[in-house]
């Protein structure tokens, strides 16, 4: 209640409405909007003519699924045109101030895949679904632990660039102890222990002598992929059979559920770190968000003060729970020798890490929403082997900086706007 004055002179108590400021964002209807018109002109006017087959069943599945196939031209035409319309309703939602949806964007996203797809496939082999799908999530793998790894770390308050680091130093610590000894499991437990090793250096400089945190992730990146390449022409490559031979874990299939096509081969014919992945993402989610350590854990990211004032000693929950980040990491990187390649080499990462931190940005610091981002780029890696095994047209160096591009524009592009855990990367003085 506000008290006013009329034009008289008399005053009176009157509640006086705020009106609160519309923000129309029109980032995402400019960026569906180009990408419409990119596939209507490219795959439908200028598209290539022919048959593009989908080959959805292996020969394992509990059942068949004959091939599709599909004229491209005019299926990429009538695919471009319904693009067209969801970027015209993402248009009407921004112009009245309403946002819009992810689950838009995410269908928008298939359409415009299925179109690509369709274009690049004409009059050539058939594309294997299956596989396509299998070798997406492996590609995953590690970004998702490493995204997962991130979301931690960022949420209580620290900027874990390191990543990459500690995927690195799993890789390699779980490939010479499963060597050594013959036992993948200890490989395991050996990556987490590698991961967090890195993840207490970034942890003591960055929480207890306060040294920036962006600076110690890079310098922990370098000195990991100096000390593991070093190690390896020194130690490794001279004893390959007894250092670098570790025993793969073999895939282990669901039974009746790895017999559904498409579902199947995708989720339930995989090794054992993919169902650990399961597992773990749910895990940090619902701890996230449902406990009493979730809780702890993201005030010292987003209010250390208060949190301080409640009696939560925030620098000690930062230390542990970065190192907790950097185990999940670690864990992650044994995917590389013990589930992927079976041995380890120079800078197997290959940038894993910093996709991965772009996956936490593209979701949004949540663990499925990263999760899902990991997956998005996994599957832009895998999808420019596959078009190279069916005689695709699409240039190869296109194909390789694919997953690039899509995190650049991810991030740049689609969550520009989006706020981090408001003490991320802020050192915590106590008063």
């Amino acid at each position: 209640m506000t008290t006013v004055t009329d034009n008289q002179g008399v005053s009176s108590s009157a509640p006086i409405a705020l009106q609160s400021a519309v923000v129309k964002s029109w980032k995402a209807p400019i960026a569906l909007g180009f990408f419409a018109v990119l596939s209507l002109v490219l795959f439908g006017f200028f598209g290539r003519s022919g048959t593009s087959t989908f080959r959805l069943s292996t020969d394992s599945d509990f059942f068949q699924i004959p091939p599709i196939p599909v004229d491209a031209r005019p299926t990429s035409i009538v695919t471009s045109v319904l693009l067209l319309l969801i970027a015209g309703w993402a248009a009407w939602l921004a112009r009245h101030a309403r946002r819009v949806p992810l689950w838009v964007t995410a269908v928008f996203a298939v359409l415009f895949l299925f179109a690509f797809l369709v274009w690049a496939s004409a009059g050539l082999r058939s594309i294997p679904v299956a596989g396509l799908l299998v070798g997406a999530v492996g590609l995953s793998v590690p970004l998702i632990f490493g995204a997962l790894g991130g979301v931690i770390s960022e949420r209580v308050g620290v900027v874990n660039v390191a990543i990459e680091g500690q995927l690195l130093a799993g890789a390699f610590v779980s490939a010479l102890v499963a060597s050594a000894t013959r036992l993948p499991f200890l490989g395991l437990l050996a990556a987490m222990v590698a991961g967090m090793l890195v993840s207490f250096v970034l942890a003591a400089f960055s929480i207890k002598y306060f040294v920036d945190q962006v600076i110690v992730g890079v310098v922990l990146n370098v000195l990991v992929t100096g000390l593991t390449s070093f190690l390896y022409t020194t130690l490794l490559s001279p004893n390959q059979t007894t250092l670098n031979s570790p025993e793969r874990f073999q895939r282990i299939n669901i039974p009746l559920l790895s017999e559904i096509p498409i579902i199947g081969p995708t989720l339930f014919r995989q090794t054992i770190i993919i169902y650990i992945m399961y597992v773990a993402v749910f895990v940090v989610w619902y701890a996230l968000f449902h406990t009493k350590w979730g809780l702890r854990l993201r005030s010292s990211g987003e209010n250390p003060q208060a949190a301080d004032t409640v009696g939560i000693n925030v620098n000690r929950t930062r230390f542990w729970n970065v190192s907790l980040a950097g185990a999940i990491a670690g864990f992650g990187g044994a995917y590389f020798t013990l589930g992927s390649v079976g041995s380890f080499s120079k800078e197997m990462t290959a940038g894993a890490g910093f996709i991965a931190l772009a996956a936490v940005i593209f979701g949004r610091w949540d663990p499925i929403r990263a999760t899902l981002a990991a997956l998005l780029f996994g599957f832009a890696t895998n999808l420019q082997s596959v078009l190279s095994a069916i005689g695709s047209p699409v240039p190869s160096e296109f194909m390789l900086m694919l997953p690039y591009v899509i995190t650049i524009f991810a991030v740049a592009g689609l969550v520009g706007s989006v706020r981090p855990p408001a003490a991320s990367g802020k050192a915590y003085v106590k008063g």
